[in-house]
């Protein structure tokens, strides 16, 4: 591990400014569960880190149904598994989360490095996409608001400028009759990165048909991918067994997987079909109790 500066800001301003006096070369520090492995094995070299623990109000976890679900950049993926909001009212996020990595991690990674981290693979990303999660974010320039969706830009990259960060993920609150699920495909669910992964997202309005609907494919292309032609394949329907199948299957068909050690393209691509049908089989009977 190389040398490197430390400081603990205790404002966002203060931090603003030293991210921009750094030039890109400063790291921010919350959980520091990829962080701190990543200097230890030379892929990251920064010459500040910017711990951002003393920073107040980043602790923020609330609740409200103006308002929706408001998380602070210090919230943990276990503080989200373990919420009772959380479990009731964004489930698919809840899952991702306890999917997420083992009990250790958990415990100290936070729901916004993981989004910052702009992996592929990454659990958190597509439930957060489904229900339409938006970033605050905080820079010398003045504050900003983006859509999870377009702040990814493709593997590891986003639209975060160096003298920014992101302070807090807001979800809006589901209306009635939604249902929200995300499956994980790996070879174990806990400390693995994800195969495939889809989150799906439906409301049902008062005749049972679709009103709106987000399905999001993980690990499939270098961001999260919204399957908007499955989408439109059900919006306005009740849907029944064929509606879901031609959907999962539009799904497959966009999704622009590669082959690794994990598995190959083909093998993605036929998972996508199952696990969208899946998801959107157990989202709808949800929205309909």
């Amino acid at each position: 591990m190389k040398f490197f500066e430390y400081a603990e800001p205790t404002s966002l301003q203060e931090t603003a400014e030293l991210l921009q006096s750094c030039a890109g070369t400063a790291s921010l520090m919350a959980g520091g569960t990829d962080l701190l492995v990543m200097m230890k094995e030379h892929v990251r070299a920064p010459s500040h880190v910017v711990n951002i623990k003393k920073i107040p109000g980043l602790d923020d976890f609330s609740f409200t149904w103006e308002g929706g679900l408001c998380l602070g950049a210090l919230v943990t993926t276990r503080q989200i598994e373990t919420s009772d909001i959380a479990l009731k009212h964004y489930a698919s996020l809840a899952k991702a989360c306890t999917d997420f990595a083992s009990i250790q991690v958990r415990n100290r990674a936070t729901l916004v490095g993981n989004v910052c981290r702009a992996s592929p693979s990454a659990d958190s990303l597509p439930p957060l996409i489904a229900d339409g999660a938006v970033l605050h974010i905080y820079g010398t320039q003045g504050q900003r608001q983006c859509r999870v969706e377009d702040f990814l830009q493709g593997r590891g990259r986003t639209t975060l400028a160096t003298d920014e960060i992101v302070t807090h993920i807001q979800l809006p609150a589901p209306a009635p009759r939604t249902g929200k699920v995300y499956i994980k495909h790996g070879r174990r669910s806990q400390m693995e990165l994800a195969t495939v992964g889809v989150a799906v997202s439906v409301t049902l309005n008062a005749a049972g048909k679709v009103d709106s609907i987000s399905i999001v494919l993980a690990a499939v292309g270098p961001t999260p991918l919204r399957a908007a032609a499955a989408e439109a394949l059900l919006k306005g329907r009740i849907p029944d067994e064929q509606d879901i199948a031609a959907a999962s299957l539009a799904a497959a068909t966009a999704a622009t997987p590669i082959s690794d050690v994990r598995a190959s393209a083909g093998y993605r691509r036929d998972m996508v079909r199952v696990l969208t049908a899946r998801s959107l089989t157990q989202a709808i009977k949800e929205a309909q109790q």
